[in-house]
């Protein structure tokens, strides 16, 4: 009985698969249909999904085209990048959240006179908690858009589009935008600067300097000895756009209470006093707050203090967005200016026999790669010793002076060819040119990626005539950018540098 029951269970199993199977497609169609039927949703769902997507975004436009967006600051009327940081910000307490208990002591430490190196040596710091930053990424429309420049200075054309040179030849993005947004920022920008004394013992850092600055790092004491006495400042917080934390990288790293081996210590100590003695710093974590530094130093001078280097402005030369201490959009790239006395003579002298010029040490990889392959070059001058001209007249007789990453991306080498007329080329990979969401480099500037440099005759020489001289005349009309004055004079370095700022301050108030 067992097993003639196990036959009918098999006979009656391979009866309904003959039905499915051959007697009754319509069965078989049911059957196939419930698996294929969740497949063939899922399949329209994702193309409807990719469709939505292609129709309300860029990503498929502008796939290389990113810039961060920080969500604190909603800028009305700003021009070229403009967005917000989602940053860290602690409520404002009478105590600040982000020390321990040894903040006091601290404290005493950075008012004491005696204070050395030494004594920062031996300063303990907690980590500071990580602010939480939100990079998104998004489409950066104005990067390369070409707009009618700020002045007119006659009909030159580019003959064609060549190496990358678009037709249109003006410097200015948005020529419009920028004047109506830079008379508003002369009008409204107020910045507060936090007050340190003639006694403070480390005044020779936190005041401006009483004589005129120079060298190779000038463009931060410039900037510090103009804002001050500039209609930008403000004696009340409360009408505040930013605040400025005054301390020298430059003059700090020569002192030798400090030096660099105690510039760490320093600024967190620094940070530590202005939140326990304003509010200021606590409500937005530091957002609405810059610093300005020349030297390269200044970089890992922040590494105690990372809400300055994550949420605070950093005006710095040292402008790699390759490196993380430097974030792109929210940083502002200062130039490298070495101040000079008087106009230079002969700007568009057609005496400009030489190619190109290069003078500088040997410090980086790229500088070496350059001398290799272009060292015995009659036309393009690269010299790593004595020059047999004075540096101006090799600038003067140059029709391309190259600006090559040394140390860092940034040197005063772009600033010296405006100044004496020549067009430079940018070899320097990753470097956040100065002023680049105002100006458009590629009108008055050649840049060269690295590996290029084996063709950099090739890129020079085959621009034709109109080509130079669209970039030369251009190179004349920014040159005033990129010049510091005390008193200052609008639209040069300080004004431009001003209105960096004014881009990225934020519209939003706390109120005290």
């Amino acid at each position: 009985m067992v097993f003639q029951a196990k036959n009918m269970a098999i006979s009656r199993f391979l009866l309904l698969c003959s039905n499915l199977f051959y007697l009754k497609p319509p069965n078989l169609h049911s059957l196939r249909s419930f698996f294929f039927i969740p497949a063939t949703l899922a399949l329209i769902t994702s193309l409807c999904i990719l469709f939505y997507i292609s129709f309300t975004s860029n990503i498929f436009l502008f796939p290389h085209q990113t810039h961060l967006q920080f969500s604190y600051s909603r800028i009305e009327g700003s021009i070229s990048k403009k967005g917000s940081i989602s940053t860290f910000s602690p409520e404002p307490t009478s105590s600040n959240p982000h020390f321990n208990s040894n903040s006091s002591s601290i404290l005493e430490s950075f008012k004491n006179p005696t204070l050395n190196a030494h004594n920062f040596a031996n300063l303990s710091f907690l980590d500071f908690p990580n602010p939480v930053v939100e990079l998104q990424k998004v489409s950066n429309f104005t990067k390369d858009v070409n707009l009618p420049g700020i002045e007119s200075h006659g009909p030159v054309e580019f003959s064609k589009v060549s190496n990358g040179h678009d037709e249109n030849n003006n410097v200015f993005h948005d020529r419009d935008i920028f004047t109506e947004n830079y008379k508003e920022m002369n009008k409204s920008l107020k910045i507060y600067v936090y007050p340190h004394k003639l006694d403070h013992p480390f005044s020779n850092a936190l005041l401006p300097v009483d004589f005129e600055p120079g060298g190779n790092y000038a463009s931060e004491s410039y900037f510090k000895k103009v804002l001050v006495k500039s209609h930008f400042i403000t004696k009340d917080p409360v009408k505040a756009d930013l605040f400025f934390m005054p301390f020298s990288i430059a003059r700090l790293r020569h002192d030798p209470r400090v030096g660099i081996n105690g510039l760490q210590d320093f600024i967190a100590s620094y940070v530590l006093n202005i939140s326990h003695e304003y509010p200021y710093w606590n409500r937005t974590g530091g957002t609405d707050h810059f610093y300005v530094a020349c030297h390269s130093v200044g970089r890992s001078a922040m590494a105690k203090t990372i809400e300055v280097k994550l949420n605070a402005i950093q005006v710095v030369c040292s402008s790699s967005y390759f490196l993380s201490a430097y974030v792109a959009h929210k940083d502002v790239s200062l130039p490298q200016i070495w101040p000079r006395k008087g106009p230079a003579s002969d700007l568009r002298s057609n005496d400009r026999k030489q190619l190109a010029f290069f003078a500088g040490s040997m410090n980086s990889p790229v500088r070496e790669k350059l001398l290799q392959a272009w060292r015995n070059d009659s036309e393009i001058s690269i010299n790593t010793r004595s020059l047999f001209k004075p540096y101006t007249e090799e600038l003067l007789s140059s029709k391309f002076c190259l600006h090559v990453k040394g140390y860092e991306v940034n040197t005063a080498r772009a600033s010296d060819a405006l100044y004496h007329g020549c067009i430079p080329v940018i070899i320097a990979n990753h470097y956040d040119l100065p002023f680049t969401d105002i100006l458009n480099w590629k009108s008055f500037s050649v840049v060269v990626a690295t590996l290029d440099i084996p063709l950099l005759k090739e890129i020079l020489e085959g621009l034709s005539n109109n080509d130079y001289f669209a970039l030369q005349n251009n190179v004349l009309n920014v040159r005033k950018h990129f010049q510091w004055h005390f008193p200052p004079v609008d639209f040069d370095a300080f004004y431009m540098v001003m209105y960096e700022l004014w881009l990225r301050r934020s519209s939003l108030r706390v109120l005290l």
